[in-house]
């Protein structure tokens, strides 16, 4: 019982539901996508504007891993009775039910397909608190707060925005606006009613909501933990909350069942991952995390928690790849017996967020690092003790759970894309890392520390591009993995000396080299050293200035 959902105390949604019971899943892999009526030369057809768009910014091709699953292998198993729940193109696969015993062996035999794992997903009978493993889980009625802090009065919310540098975002005018946020969550009860999204839902900047579980629309009846994480980034109540991006745009998706723990549910947030790269989603948040399961069969162990081995994890780093910036809760596990991170916060591209309090202090349910095989996780902390967020009765209330400083911090992640357009979502993540405040000594506890996000818009604007005088020159592939290379036109025939060194100015290469005149010159830097990932300074240096390009590491 491991999900990082933070307990909304919500005692009308607390109420005995129907009998236990089961339901059978398949997931069935494909071999191939032969045959495809589809094209990766006119992804219009598959892919809307926006999500081209997002691509090519980027320079990310489109692949044959963005085909949805051959037709005519779905027509085939429609044939044999089955239910499709689930179509997933980056696995090649699909999630069934109502398959006969017979039918099962006739789909195993069927040449297109590759493997059948059958998910049992099991219908508690009540809501059994599984969703809060906080110190302190109660959560408490608040009343406004005056608490201005500069175009916005935060109220309660002040502490949590200003703590991160969202307030100055903010008040240098970047609120999110033209940023799509996808929220996958548990459900969005009354966020279509409550005051809190009354700017959201005036402004049109609810884009539509999608629920995966049930195969329908209908978002604003379920849980009401998805409507308290999306307060964290889209709420306005001016003197009581104001969410870290107020005015970007929100798909609301539903891909966790709260009456139950499931692998099931993390190939619903495979689709719901799919559908918000489609659609266009700039960023996704997650408030949700998988470790172990209802049926302990399907338990996930700390060498899952490798990036390359779950469901979840799988599906979060294929969607950064896509150009979609991934933020995820760390996990409310900080504690015995699992005390480490759980599935998806394990994603080597994805920003996994820890919970510390208004000081700054890890509180101990966030839980820790480092990921399986050795890499720093979580990434950055946020409040998530005693967080502000919207509450069911129509208030503002505050509560503990990584599931408030993810959100937190992925409206500041809104922000700072607006700010930086042009950058890469990979780009404005190491930003980020580079901006928190114990970037030079990360740890399994903190990571990188509490990131200021106005910092990190410095950074990024810092770089510079266009050295001065007679060498000009660009620095390629930035970001980069083992190889640098420096292009440039040289004047005059001149010694130059490059020195790469990393945020606390120590070198880890240098190497001179001399220049003749009247000629393009392609010089690649290979460190003899393996350098770890982060952020770096290329300082080029010449007999009468230096130039400097900050390149960052895979």
């Amino acid at each position: 019982m491991n999900k990082i959902i933070s307990l909304i105390c919500f005692c009308m949604l607390v109420h005995l539901a129907s009998a236990q019971n089961s339901k059978t899943y398949y997931w069935i892999v494909f071999k191939d996508k032969n045959g495809s009526t589809y094209s990766v030369e006119k992804p219009e057809s598959f892919l809307s504007k926006r999500s081209i768009e997002r691509r090519a910014k980027q320079q990310i091709a489109i692949t044959n891993q963005d085909l949805p699953v051959n037709a005519s292998y779905i027509n085939q198993l429609n044939a044999l009775g089955v239910k499709i729940v689930a179509k997933s193109k980056w696995f090649n696969a699909v999630s069934v039910t109502d398959v006969a015993a017979n039918s099962l062996q006739q789909i195993n035999s069927l040449p297109f397909v590759k493997s059948i794992k059958m998910i049992e997903m099991n219908k508690r009978s009540f809501l059994d608190f599984k969703f809060a493993q906080e110190e302190n889980r109660n959560t408490t009625t608040a009343s406004s707060n005056n608490r201005a802090g500069g175009v916005f009065n935060y109220g309660l919310s002040y502490l949590q925005a200003n703590q991160i540098g969202a307030d100055c975002m903010h008040n240098n005018g970047y609120t999110g606006a033209g940023m799509v946020i996808a929220v996958l969550d548990a459900g969005f009860y009354k966020a279509d009613s409550l005051p809190a999204f009354d700017s959201l839902r005036t402004n049109n900047q609810i884009l539509g909501c999608r629920d995966f579980v049930t195969g329908d629309t209908l978002v604003y009846e379920d849980y009401p933990h998805g409507m308290n994480v999306l307060s964290c980034m889209g709420g306005y109540l001016p003197g009581s909350l104001v969410g870290t991006a107020p005015k970007a745009n929100y798909w609301l998706i539903r891909t966790e069942d709260a009456w139950s723990e499931s692998i099931q549910e993390e190939i619903f947030w495979t689709i719901g991952a799919e559908f918000a790269d489609s659609v266009g989603a700039d960023i996704i948040n997650s408030s949700l995390g998988y470790s172990t399961f209802d049926n302990t069969a399907d338990n996930h162990t700390y060498a899952d928690m490798d990036g390359n081995t779950t469901i979840i994890t799988k599906a979060a780093d294929i969607a950064a790849s896509k150009g979609i910036f991934v933020t995820t809760s760390a996990g409310n596990a900080g504690g015995p017996p699992w005390y480490k991170i759980t599935a998806p916060a394990d994603a080597d591209s994805a920003l996994t967020v820890g919970a510390v309090d208004s000081l700054g202090f890890i509180t101990g349910f966030s839980s820790r690092g480092l990921t399986f095989d050795g890499r720093i996780k979580p990434d950055v902390v946020a409040r998530g003790h005693q967080a502000a967020f919207a509450s069911a009765a129509g208030g503002v209330q505050q509560g503990n759970g990584t599931s408030f400083s993810s959100p937190i911090t992925a409206g500041a992640v809104a922000c700072l894309w607006q700010a930086n357009p042009t950058k890469t979502n990979m780009e404005i993540l190491y930003a980020i890392q580079e901006s928190a405040n114990q970037f030079a000594f990360p740890d399994s506890i903190r990571g990188y520390g509490v990131p200021n996000f106005c910092t990190a818009n410095s950074l990024l604007t810092s770089i510079q591009e266009n050295p001065v005088a007679d060498l000009k020159f660009e620095v390629y592939p930035n970001p980069f993995n083992n190889q640098l290379s420096l292009s440039f036109y040289n004047k005059d025939k001149q010694t130059v000396k490059l020195v790469l060194s990393d945020i606390t100015s120590k070198i880890v290469f240098e190497q001179e080299f001399t220049a003749i005149a009247d000629a393009e010159i392609v010089f690649t830097l290979s460190p003899e050293q393996s350098i770890s990932s982060g952020v770096y300074f290329l300082n080029v240096i010449l007999k009468d200035q230096v130039n400097t390009i900050k390149v960052i590491k895979k």
